[in-house]
């Protein structure tokens, strides 16, 4: 279990934090934010990756000092250093910046790899759609 004022690196909402455990129960932590570790996704956890999602969540990091609960099962004991919230939430976002361009770059990428084998297998498209018309007359 958990020890009040111990340091703990805790998962949240889909951030991840470095917080002071400021109380604690058998199932559950309330946790002080101090640092951000991994800044949270945004978009519709349930469609993940849809941009079309009915509802496409803008999540936030949890404020410095902010005190969220979290399940035991979700925080364990930090033993290094805590750097300063701003730098820990500048360089988080910056980080999850460049996963979300990687994302798209992939994607990009993924386009133009099915244009090319559009363009090489389109005649076969093509007779397979023709066979097709033979068939019906």
């Amino acid at each position: 279990m958990l020890e009040v004022g111990q340091i703990v690196k805790a998962e949240h909402k889909t951030g991840q934090y470095i917080g002071k455990v400021a109380s604690a129960d058998e199932r559950r932590a309330l946790v002080e934010i101090m640092a951000v570790l991994r800044h949270p996704q945004q978009g519709d956890l349930h469609s993940a990756y849809d941009p079309d999602a009915a509802l496409f969540h803008e999540r936030r990091a949890s404020a410095e000092r902010e005190k969220v609960w979290v399940m035991l099962r979700d925080a364990v004991p930090y033993a290094g250093e805590v750097p300063a919230y701003r730098e820990s939430l500048a360089a988080a976002w910056e980080t999850e910046i460049r996963r979300i361009d990687r994302m798209r770059r992939w994607s990009e990428q993924c386009l133009q790899c099915l244009d090319t084998l559009r363009e090489g297998l389109w005649p076969a498209f093509r007779i397979v759609s023709q066979d097709r018309a033979r068939k019906r007359d």
